[in-house]
This record gives structure tokens, C-alpha cells and sequence, in this order.
């Protein structure tokens, strides 16, 4: 797949996950792409929460793979 149609991909999943990031005062913004592994930072409010682990892997991660299912894995650089 070509690296700017997998990155619109991502975009859509972190589109489809990001009111409910907002809806906590938080937010998401994607850093790369790189062999099937996404790079995001967290933002606002999700940069302290005690369950952002959670949110990225069971929220953020498998929104992501519904719009491109070869991302194998969503980190969070601090």
C-alpha cells in the first residue's frame, strides 16, 4: 500500500477516535509511519491520564487497524 493512502487510513481511524479524546479534554496527533508501526503523541489531558495505556491500545490501536488492518502497533512517544 502506498505510504500516503496507509497514512490516510490512519488519519481516518485517528479521526473516528478523536472526539471521544476531545469529549475528555484531550487530543491525538499522528508522528509517523514507519514498517506498519504508528507513532502518535498524545496531548492535553490525555498526557496524565491513568488510562491512556488503555485508551491507546484497546481505543486508538484498534480503530487504527479497522482502517488499516497490516498496522501492527500504535505508540505513544512522551
Amino acid at each position: 500500500m502506498k505510504k500516503d493512502l496507509l497514512q490516510e487510513k490512519v488519519e481516518q481511524g485517528l479521526d473516528e477516535i478523536r472526539p471521544f479524546l476531545e469529549s475528555d479534554g484531550g487530543n491525538i496527533e499522528l508522528i509517523s509511519i514507519k514498517n506498519n508501526v504508528v507513532k502518535v503523541k498524545l496531548l492535553g489531558n490525555c498526557v496524565s491520564c491513568s488510562v491512556n495505556q488503555m485508551t491507546l491500545k484497546n481505543g486508538v490501536e484498534m480503530t487504527i487497524k479497522k482502517f488499516a488492518p497490516q498496522i501492527e502497533e500504535v505508540i505513544n512517544i512522551d
